[in-house]
């Protein structure tokens, strides 16, 4: 326990550096190693169903879009969804491909009353390489954390 403390600490810490209006942003490495240590976080996938599908899963992850495919419009249940899946009171971490709607997301529950809401930056492609790609210097999936493609 005393590592994730240390790390929600650096989290908390970034955030606070940052000017974040949610409690803490963790790189995809520091969010494994809490979710894998403390049974009561939650990870929430933001990302769109095209995203779920086309890209790839976080086994274990409540997936619900802030934003729909082919749009990509706010989704107007997405607060609702969220108090209805997940329990505010629980340390709850955001990730999307980038860590730019797993921004807006944390910054939304917070509003609406979520605790210990977390962003993980860089989210689940990370930046884009020299060609164009995403996937392979930054991010959940670079980092070789699980996934799982259909």
């Amino acid at each position: 326990m005393e590592m994730t403390a240390a790390l929600l600490k650096k989290a908390q810490q970034r955030a606070q550096e940052l000017g974040l209006p949610y409690t803490g942003a963790l790189l995809p490495t520091e969010a494994i190693q809490i979710l894998q240590k403390n049974q009561s976080a939650q990870l929430v996938d933001v990302r769109s169903q095209a995203e779920w599908d086309w890209v790839g899963r976080i086994p274990g992850a409540i997936e619900i879009e802030l934003r729909m495919y082919p749009g990509m419009q706010l989704n107007p249940h997405f607060l609702d969804e969220l108090t209805r899946q997940l329990d505010q009171t629980k340390p709850t971490f955001f990730i999307c491909r980038s860590g730019v709607r797993s921004n807006q997301a944390a910054s939304m529950a917070s509003e609406a009353g979520f605790n210990e809401c977390y962003n993980i930056l860089e989210g689940f492609e990370g930046n884009k390489d020299d060609s164009g790609h995403r996937g392979n210097i930054s991010g959940w999936k670079a980092a070789q954390l699980p996934w799982v493609q259909s």
